[in-house]
């Protein structure tokens, strides 16, 4: 790996910037994007990044042709990603169901913006959570994690594509326009203290090889085209050679292994950040840049006398349902910040049992202030204490 793919040392830079520089260090050499606020910096970032360290970039005439292209690249034996936003996720959703049938790694950064629709081109929302886990059709389970900071946009883009090669499956980073274009310090560590994605070879000779077939944790093998095994890669159902097969049955065991080789491997999966959850009586659940919120928030209710504590969720997707459902029996009451409508706080009600679940929402534009959430931290207090 050239010396120029990995800046070491203390640098002040922004998310989206932060999210190109953790490509490049852990071996991403293809990025194929169309511009879109708030992610525009990302492709620009690797624009002028990767010709230097002997990899390609594409600008592509729209989101479809960038994810379709991405997943041609990954086949071909590179590490790949593109980044988008809002409309342009929306547009990636066939080719993400696609790389998902594939079984194809590479990963897909949004940085979010307000929406539905252009909605709010230059101003932050959190607005994509529910598409990132159900905005393409069929059955699935995906991986997407949550970037609280320019810091974590570096370190999460290299988990993206841990991740993404060890389950072969894409990988979303879920960022947004404030954690995008935020400005912070970022450390990067020497090239040897980074870990590198390992693509899943064959280990058998290319006359016993079968594309498909799973290993002990439901994953298969992938081989590059041109090294000599037989592929055949279709987004139809298909048999473990990679024909397809029409049928129920081949599709429920096709389906059932797709969606199993992240469930069962979700314990593995999960990152999850707690504070002051030891002796808390409300619990706030939040992530990306409404984590940061939050903390203050909590840091107000606890200077208040009330008992806060705050689950950040690194992963957001798989859904820590588990320790969602343990927690709601240590509280009296969770509070759920999230900078839309109301999405995620969807699923921490599908596991709260008789907990009592408040939210602190915006639509997005602008993150909420800490008074904001404290209220809704005191107002859960007081519900809890009158049960």
């Amino acid at each position: 790996m050239s010396d120029l793919s990995v800046l070491t040392g203390e640098h002040f830079m922004n998310g989206d910037i932060a999210c190109a520089e953790g490509g490049l260090a852990c071996g991403c050499r293809f990025f194929a994007g169309y511009p879109i606020t708030p992610a525009t910096e990302v492709a620009e970032r690797m624009a002028r990044r990767l010709p230097e360290v002997g990899g390609v970039y594409i600008q592509m005439e729209d989101e479809i042709a960038s994810m379709n292209a991405i997943l041609g690249a990954s086949w071909a034996g590179t590490f790949s990603m593109t980044s988008t936003s809002g409309p342009g996720f929306s547009l990636m959703m066939e080719n993400i169901g696609l790389g998902i049938m594939t079984e194809t790694p590479c990963v897909v950064v949004n940085v979010q913006r307000g929406g539905p629709s252009t909605g709010l081109p230059t101003l932050t929302g959190q607005g994509d959570m529910m598409q990132a886990r159900w905005g393409s059709h069929g059955d699935y389970e995906i991986i997407a994690l949550a970037p609280q900071s320019p810091q974590e946009c570096f370190d999460l883009t290299i988990e993206a594509f841990l991740l993404s090669e060890q389950y072969r499956v894409p990988v979303l980073v879920m960022s947004d326009e404030m954690v995008g274009h935020m400005m912070e310090r970022v450390v990067i560590p020497p090239a040897d203290k980074i870990p590198l994605p390992v693509r899943r070879k064959p280990r058998v000779d290319k006359d016993s090889f079968v594309a498909f077939a799973p290993c002990e944790d439901l994953v298969p093998e992938m081989p590059s085209a041109g090294d000599g095994y037989r592929i055949h890669v279709t987004g139809l159902t298909h048999d473990e050679r990679g024909y397809p097969a029409t049928n129920a049955r081949a599709h429920d065991r096709l389906v059932r292994r797709l969606v199993d080789k992240i469930r069962n491997n979700a314990h593995k999966i999960f990152r999850l950040e707690e504070s002051g959850m030891e002796d808390a009586e409300v619990a706030i659940i939040a992530y990306g840049i409404t984590a940061r919120v939050a903390r203050r928030a909590m840091q107000m209710a606890r200077e208040r006398g009330i008992r806060a504590g705050l689950l950040r969720l690194i992963t957001v997707w798989p859904f820590p349902e588990e320790r969602v459902r343990r927690l709601a029996t240590q509280v009296r009451a969770l509070v759920v910040a999230e900078l839309n409508m109301g999405q995620m706080v969807r699923e921490v009600e599908r596991f709260s049992g008789s907990t009592p679940v408040f939210s602190a929402l915006r639509p997005g534009g602008e993150i909420q202030e800490p008074g904001e959430v404290l209220a809704v931290i005191e107002r859960a207090a007081k519900a809890a204490a009158k049960s």
